[in-house]
């Protein structure tokens, strides 16, 4: 089920409210609304990200933003459980029972795996298969948010370029000394546009995406161990306890009932 990241929305509610507010503060906000300034900076790298990818890179990365916005991640814990539930059922009733259970989870990648399994394929052409398709969806998120790093990238050298532009002009009104303030002050608006596109806007979007991507790689990794598990007829437990070696520390002691470490050393223990 796909659910809203709340943290997404409320940083970038946040980021832009409280420059809102400091703008209105420190006088007039009409200062900062330069139309020219807006074509160099968010026209201009955008013309530049258009150079560096492929249109089609960048049709499909206007779907892969939602993905920062929601997200439809299943949860690890309950991943185990039903590879765990899978593993106890496989010993039981034999590989082909699971033939059912391959819809259990709205997931072409679950589906194609269980589905090898049953039909009887060599576990190692499995793990082949499932780790072309791995490698392929990573490349895809690596696309996805790189488009946003580079555009993160670029938003500031355009706003430097509109900053050069402003301070031609300015310098060519030299003959009128009352307009060198207000042209110095609409020069500087372009470095300032590029610095919230890019440290505001594109460069957390594109970390937020590369976070989605390792963490459905984390998944798809569990998925593929636990099927080539099943099919070696591996212990339910000893399944179970190998999914969670993919988990963080805490949620390991969590999970089995123990106090969590002290944060320090938790902290050690992750590194």
């Amino acid at each position: 089920m796909r659910r809203i990241d709340f943290m997404t929305i409320a940083g970038i509610v946040a980021g832009i409210g409280l420059m809102g507010g400091a703008l209105i503060m420190g006088g007039n906000p009409k200062l900062f609304w330069n139309v020219p300034s807006l074509m160099v900076t968010v026209g201009g790298s955008f013309a530049a990200v258009l150079i560096n990818f492929s249109f089609q890179d960048v049709k499909n990365v206007f779907g892969t933003v939602r993905q920062a916005f929601t997200t439809d991640l299943m949860d690890p814990e309950e991943l185990i459980d039903l590879f765990s539930e899978l593993a106890r059922k496989a010993r039981r009733e034999g590989l082909l029972a699971l033939e059912d259970d391959a819809s259990r989870l709205d997931d072409p990648f679950f589906t194609k795996g269980i589905q090898m399994m049953v039909d009887a394929m060599e576990p190692e052409m499995i793990r082949q298969i499932l780790e072309t398709d791995m490698a392929y969806m990573a490349r895809r998120h690596e696309i996805g948010y790189g488009i946003f790093k580079t555009w993160g990238n670029l938003a500031p050298s355009f706003g430097l370029i509109g900053t050069l532009i402003g301070l031609v002009q300015m310098l060519a009104k030299l003959d009128k000394p009352e307009t060198l303030g207000p042209s110095m002050a609409l020069a500087l608006i372009t470095t300032f546009y590029g610095a919230i596109m890019a440290y505001m806007i594109f460069i957390p979007l594109a970390g937020k995406l590369s976070l989605r991507s390792e963490q459905e790689i984390m998944l798809r990794q569990m998925m593929l161990e636990g099927i080539i598990a099943i099919q070696s007829g591996v212990n339910p437990r000893i399944l179970e306890e190998h999914l969670r070696s993919f988990l963080a520390p805490l949620s390991q002691r969590q999970q089995a009932g123990e106090e969590p470490l002290p944060r320090e050393e938790a902290y050690r223990e992750r590194i």
